[in-house]
């Protein structure tokens, strides 16, 4: 047994102390793992970062394919409308994926998990919240549970501790909000697959106007089915596979993009003026507010970040949004604006119209991969947050298969795959169009969007 050599008494007094629970220290003397949701070296971050483009970005990084369809699904009346719904689109992902969730709901998590169970199990550690105990008697003697000289900020922090602890109706108020919204990622898991993949096997109509929706919705099926089964490899594997395809398919939309935004109106980029946001509600009035149920499909799957939190960390995710899914999403978005300013007739399948010739088929296959793909943020995020339930004692015993050796908190609950599985399909097979999915869709993403837990 070796003898440590005892370190010095005095520090240097610009230093501060942290504060660490002893039993952490000794578990991670024994696992060598550090603890869950560390950022690690930076070897592992920028790992990480290049698998969640993979898993997370799938959805958001597809969503070109059908946003503007889904915002004009009656034609485009007037050209300026088209400047002024892409500054709705690029203020859209500005304030919601960035600012919202990158820098600001990426931070609330729980040991590195997120999602709505990880911020619940956060505010019922340090308040008696739980329908279901979870507290013990001992633990008020060695949690520090009140001050006797606390800050300002602190007695806010126990008024509102103490007013969630006496109130049975806030209790039930918090747990339900938490159900509803691990309910609409789960939604979000099943309608994301159907209405990508429909959206991407439509182009092939451009070349072979012959085929019907019957028949395209059949050929959706199978690919739909191959997105679910892969799941059992797990995150780490998926992600790596993954993430070579999405990463082209960001450097080919970002491409196009810059391509459309030269050759057809270079002034598109005017719609970084939030003013003309303003200038379409007051041309369109009840309309444009109508029309935010398809805009807002740009950030369909954004809550994957944080749902997904406990698979990747906070740095690998800011690195990937900022770097890699952002610009090359905006320049897609600004380039299709640019083809519909002169083409404003192809408004029902933009993407494809604005696709230069040469690059239809290379840019069609890889579209149907991402469009394979899109579904894996939320879906890996459905399998995060259920687990996290499932330890709180607030979902159905399941089972839950840890995926990788490297890695805490990549898991896949197959009951649960099989079941937003099926549900996707039916979900093809009933709506059969875009038009359909992205009328549920864009409704059901204003709601999903809108809280701060995601």
């Amino acid at each position: 047994m070796s003898l440590e050599v005892e370190k010095p008494l005095f520090i240097e007094t610009t230093k501060r102390l942290e504060r660490q629970d002893s039993l952490i220290g000794d578990a991670e003397k024994v696992s060598n793992i550090k603890g869950h949701g560390s950022e690690g070296n930076w070897t592992q971050v920028l790992h990480l970062a290049f698998q969640s483009i993979g898993i997370i970005y799938g959805d958001v990084g597809t969503s070109p394919l059908y946003c503007y369809s889904s915002t004009f699904p009656n034609g485009v009346k007037d050209k300026d409308d088209i400047l002024g719904v892409l500054s709705l689109i690029l203020y859209t992902l500005i304030l919601l994926p960035m600012i919202k969730y990158v820098f600001i709901v990426l931070y609330a998590d729980d040991n590195g998990d997120g999602g709505t169970f990880a911020l619940y199990s956060l505010i019922s550690r340090y308040s008696k919240i739980r329908l279901i105990p979870n507290q013990q008697a001992e633990d008020s003697m060695v949690s520090n549970y009140s001050i006797e000289s606390p800050s300002l900020s602190l007695k806010r922090a126990q008024w509102l501790k103490e007013k969630l602890e006496s109130s049975k109706a806030a209790k039930i108020g918090l747990f339900t909000i938490t159900i509803l919204g691990t309910s609409m990622v789960m939604g979000d898991g099943t309608l994301t697959p159907a209405i990508s993949v429909l959206s991407a096997v439509s182009g092939i109509k451009e070349k072979v106007p012959s085929l019907t929706e019957t028949q395209i919705v059949w050929i959706s099926v199978p690919i739909l089915f191959m997105l679910f089964s892969v799941q059992r490899f797990g995150t780490d594997k998926v992600g790596y596979s993954f993430a070579p395809i999405i990463s082209v398919w960001f450097v080919l939309i970002a491409g196009i993009g810059i391509y459309n935004i030269v050759v057809y109106e270079i002034t598109i980029l005017r719609a970084f003026n939030p003013m003309h946001i303003l200038y379409y509600f007051g041309r369109n009035g009840k309309e444009a507010w109508i029309s935010l149920g398809g805009a807002i499909l740009c950030v369909t799957g954004t809550e994957g970040m944080y749902a997904d939190l406990g698979h990747f960390n906070i740095t690998a995710i800011q690195i990937s949004f900022n770097g890699v899914l952002f610009p090359s999403v905006a320049l897609c978005y600004m380039g299709q604006a640019a083809y519909l300013r002169k083409f404003p007739e192809n408004v029902a399948d933009t993407f494809y119209r604005s696709l230069p010739a040469p690059m239809f088929w290379p840019t069609f296959t890889v579209a149907i991969l991402s469009a394979i793909i899109a579904s894996q943020a939320m879906l890996s995020g459905a399998f995060a947050i259920l687990s996290k339930a499932l330890s709180l004692g607030c979902f159905p015993r399941v089972r839950v298969i840890h995926t990788s050796k490297h890695h805490q908190g990549q898991v896949y609950i197959p009951e649960v795959n099989f079941l937003m599985g099926l549900a996707s399909v039916i979900i093809t097979i009933t709506f059969r169009t875009t038009t359909e999915i992205g009328n549920a869709y864009g409704k059901f993403t204003r709601l999903l969007v809108l809280p701060p837990s995601g």
